[in-house]
């Protein structure tokens, strides 16, 4: 029979994550119509911060309001602050209702927004849509 190891988590260290210093970088918006989800990058495209509906706290249904992808952009948006992000460029993806929320909520949190690009892939007869729904 096996014996139980002792002293679990004794052993490990935990990484502090080191502040950047970032002044410009790129917000990438992906609101779906389940879900939005705000990450912010630097330049390279390496990630500084990031949430979501869900993340914030919303379950189910409510995750794909605008109301959730306000709170989350916020959220992105105070954590890209602390790396000493000022001004962004926002790039949108994806078909949901928290597109502009997100923007505007992005502006009210004290970032600059500099360019707004939609950048929803568009398919030249790609894959199959899902059925219609019959409610």
């Amino acid at each position: 029979m096996p014996t139980p190891k002792k002293g679990g988590a004794k052993g490990k260290t935990t990484r502090r994550r080191e502040k950047k210093n970032v002044p410009h970088g790129a917000a990438h918006i992906k609101s779906t119509f389940n879900n939005t989800i705000v990450t912010i990058t630097d330049p390279q495209g390496n990630v500084i911060a990031w949430a979501s509906s869900g993340h914030v706290g919303f379950k189910g249904s409510r995750k794909s309001t605008p109301f959730a992808a306000q709170l989350a952009a916020e959220n992105a948006a105070r954590k890209a602050q602390e790396h000493g992000v000022r001004k962004v460029d926002v790039f949108v993806k994806g078909p949901g209702s928290g597109r502009e929320t997100a923007i505007r909520s992005l502006q009210a949190a004290g970032l600059e927004v500099g360019a707004i690009a939609d950048v929803t892939p568009q398919p030249h007869n790609g894959c199959r849509p899902p059925k219609r729904r019959r409610v």
